[in-house]
């Protein structure tokens, strides 16, 4: 991380911006090179400034916090995003997140919070107000919930995962039987659990995932 870090404040209200500049720059290695009052004129200043992290507000008039960071990502540019709000709001949490800022930040907290938080993300690690951990805990436990519900190939009993093994080979029902010393009908009994447990449909479809996780199947 270079010595000084250079960032862009983007909110429609004057005195927060006012604010948090004073703030910010009372640590001595950090500098707000432009201030914003508008997403437009913030996306601009990130493409011609090319600053380390901008602080936005959530609602900006011209183009929104949310709707500047999508920007943002679609045109690749490098810069760590802030969102700075007066909402504690899950919702809008979880949507900034999912767009891949990192960092979220209470007004009401940005005083003892802003400092850090932007010294944080700009090492690509992340930061949230600490008033919104109860909101990392619930997406962690929803993204559990998702993983322990997603069909796996543990959910495959040995002698499944031994025919998709062969599959993957390439191998027709034909020639799996004979392999194994069993019924060709015993194969496709097999194929079709296989296809039922891992939610897979399409003509092609299980040889594909097949392929995909043959190094993950036992011999």
């Amino acid at each position: 991380m270079s010595a000084e870090i250079r960032l862009i404040i983007a909110d429609d209200h004057p005195i927060v911006r006012r604010g948090l500049r004073q703030v910010i720059e009372s640590e001595a290695s950090l500098k707000v090179v432009a201030e914003a009052d508008d997403g437009a004129a913030a996306l601009a200043l990130i493409e011609e400034l090319k600053p380390q992290a901008v602080v936005l507000d959530v609602n900006m008039p011209k183009l929104g916090g949310f709707d500047l960071m999508r920007e943002i990502r679609r045109r690749r540019l490098p810069v760590e995003v802030i969102f700075l709000t007066m909402y504690s709001d899950e919702e809008l949490f979880n949507e900034a997140l999912d767009l891949g800022a990192k960092g979220y930040v209470l007004k009401e907290s940005a005083v003892t919070d802003i400092v850090n938080c932007i010294k944080t993300v700009v090492t690509g690690e992340p930061y949230i107000s600490p008033a919104l951990s109860k909101y990392l805990l619930h997406r962690a436990g929803r993204a559990d919930s998702l993983a322990k519900q997603k069909p796996s190939l543990q959910d495959l009993t040995p002698a499944e995962q031994r025919i998709l093994k062969l599959i993957a080979a390439n191998k027709s029902s034909k020639e799996i039987a004979e392999e194994l010393y069993i019924s060709v009908r015993t194969v496709e009994n097999h194929r079709t659990n296989i296809c039922q447990k891992l939610e897979i449909h399409g003509n092609n479809a299980l040889l594909k995932f097949a392929l995909e996780h043959k190094s993950e199947l036992i011999s």
